[in-house]
């Protein structure tokens, strides 16, 4: 497989029961909206990798798969942040924007500084400020070897 090309995550895809409602929080948080031809689908520009909402009905008959199911689904998103002050800041504009606090910013037990929210439709995020992962000039973290 020496021509298999490099494993990468470039874009995610979040399925919504309200694309406007959505649309709008994720641009209140600061995410650009890019590509808006698609109308069906949100697309917004994430440093690096591409966030993409769409109806969920429409994840589930693109996929083939049952779209019953709830609660947990064993996923966290991540939103890392340079400071202490940013996940804070960063918390309360996901509070402004209609996010649920799911665990307000502490220390993380790795010496980092944490939050979680969800967003309208339950998925789980993470803010975090880890010292250990800086970032570089394109603003992508930078992981140690």
């Amino acid at each position: 497989m020496a021509n298999a090309p490099l494993a990468r995550l470039t874009l995610i895809t979040l399925g919504v029961a309200d694309l406007a409602r959505s649309t709008a929080f994720y641009e209140a948080l600061g995410f650009k909206r890019k590509a808006r031809k698609a109308e069906e689908v949100a697309f917004f520009d994430a440093g690096g990798v591409v966030l993409a909402i769409w109806a969920r009905q429409n994840l589930v008959n693109d996929a083939g798969i049952d779209g019953e199911g709830s609660g947990f689904r064993g996923l966290s998103l991540a939103w890392n942040v340079a400071s202490n002050e940013e996940v804070d800041k960063a918390m309360i504009r996901v509070a402004a924007a209609g996010g649920t606090v799911v665990k307000p910013p502490h220390r993380a037990f790795w010496g980092g500084y944490i939050a979680y929210f969800s967003d309208p439709d339950g998925h789980l995020w993470e803010i975090a400020y880890n010292p250990s992962f800086p970032f570089d000039e394109r603003g992508c973290l930078v992981l140690p070897e």
